[in-house]
């Protein structure tokens, strides 16, 4: 029986509902709706000009409608009388395909009729700068290895314990906190879930994150590289496949090398056939391509991939198998959209357990050093315009995601890119204005 949120509202004290959606940037949009209103709103949806967002849409659509989907319901934890609900877009009474709950929750149909959940957890890194966003906000933390320094985390400690804090009340299970690798960064990580549940707490992650540090006078930013000299955010994505009833791990088979079964080897081939066509999802922004095959950094390593190729418990690599049952996607970036993003997993590894695709060789090499060692390996693209032209030309993504959304997301991304080649920076004057 569905969620009553009227009723909800009374028993909890809620005065507010953020009826929110993410668009196909990854901008979270929303409308803040009273409690008297919610069981109109429940029904027929807030709603908004789908042409005021970054949705493939013209000023003469109609009335586009967010359907707020009661299970989403995050109770904000530093103002407890307003309730965020994740929503599903439709128009004329149809659900908008070209939305990317909608394409998720799509995803997760098509594979659960095969009797398959995808469960994943999301490490997502974050600088606190100052509110110009020019520089970060600690003017101690000047470590060149400042990875786990415990002096620049407790000076932070106000910041990370209210947003831990809240997740305990939330129910997400976190269960760490560290500074990262570059100065002035952190991560927190909580409990892998259904993907669905991953990607709505991914969004709210955001929010509150940027939400809290802002209450402190700070600025948050989850931007891939805001600093070419150090360490860019990632936002890797620990990725398991389970029965229907999400009781059995069928990515886990203890007596494989790596512990994965055969199974799971056709998800990562799948994986690593469509990535290159992924890359303008998972890296959705010019500055995307500063962080990936970035060359070293102040700590003495970027982290993040050059390359397509996987190994074992090895960082270097695009995908590392941590352990039994699960793998690492260490490619994604802070700027991905939390709903494309499992999607795209998804649907890569889906297609490479239809076609029983191969993921080859593992490597156990250092890929910073010694990837002209592994002869034939695919690259990454090097610009967003690449990744947008390689998304437009998979058949294998637009028969797993559909046309309809891959044409928008591209459409909307070309447009981007094109307002970038229109900007000139300073670089370019001091480079030519004497040619």
């Amino acid at each position: 029986m569905s969620i009553d949120l009227a009723k909800v509202a009374k028993q909890n004290g809620i005065k507010y509902f953020l009826i929110s959606f993410v668009d196909l940037f990854g901008v979270l949009r929303s409308k803040l709706v009273p409690a008297r209103a919610i069981a109109d709103m429940q029904a027929e949806g807030a709603g908004f000009a789908g042409f005021a967002a970054w949705l493939d849409m013209s000023p003469a659509d109609g009335d586009m409608f967010a359907i707020p989907d009661p299970d989403s319901l995050i109770q904000l934890p530093w103002k407890p009388e307003v309730g965020w609900l994740a929503g599903d877009l439709y128009i004329d009474g149809e659900e908008i395909q070209a939305s990317p709950r909608v394409a998720l929750k799509n995803q997760i149909a098509k594979a659960a009729k095969q009797g398959y959940q995808l469960k994943t957890g999301v490490e997502c890194e974050y600088f606190l700068v100052n509110l110009d966003g020019t520089a970060i906000a600690d003017s101690r933390d000047i470590q060149s290895k400042p990875c786990y320094d415990q002096a620049a985390l407790m000076r932070r400690y106000d910041v990370i314990s209210e947003i831990c804090d809240s997740m305990i009340e939330l129910g997400w299970d976190p269960y760490q906190n560290d500074h990262e690798d570059a100065n002035g960064q952190f991560e927190m990580n909580w409990e892998y879930d259904d993907c669905l549940k991953t990607a709505d707490r991914h969004v709210f992650f955001k929010y509150m994150v940027k939400q809290i540090a802002e209450n402190h006078g700070l600025r948050a930013t989850f931007m891939p590289k805001p600093f070419i000299n150090l360490t860019g955010n990632g936002c890797h994505a620990h990725v398991s496949l389970w029965n229907a009833s999400g009781k059995k791990n069928l990515f886990e088979d203890k007596k494989d090398e790596m512990g994965l079964s055969t199974l799971a080897y056709s998800f990562l081939g799948g994986i690593i056939h469509n990535v290159q066509a992924l890359c303008s999802i998972f890296n959705p922004t010019v500055n995307s391509y500063k962080r990936i095959n970035a060359p070293a950094t102040l700590s003495g390593a970027s982290w993040s991939p050059n390359a397509v190729s996987y190994g074992g418990n090895n960082r270097t690599h695009m995908i590392r198998i941590p352990d039994a049952g699960r793998f690492e996607l260490r490619l994604m970036d802070g700027a991905t959209n939390p709903y494309l993003l499992q999607a795209g997993i998804l649907a890569a590894g889906m297609d490479g357990i239809a076609n029983e695709r191969s993921p080859g060789k593992r490597l156990d090499i250092n890929m910073y050093e010694e990837a002209h060692k592994a002869k034939g390996l695919k690259k990454l693209p090097l610009n967003l315009l690449d990744a947008i032209r390689l998304t437009q030309k998979s058949r294998e993504l637009r028969a797993q995601i559909g046309d309809e959304i891959i044409d928008a997301y591209c459409k909307l991304k070309l447009a981007d890119w094109e307002d970038f080649t229109r900007t000139l920076t300073d670089w370019e004057r001091d480079r030519t204005l004497d040619c």
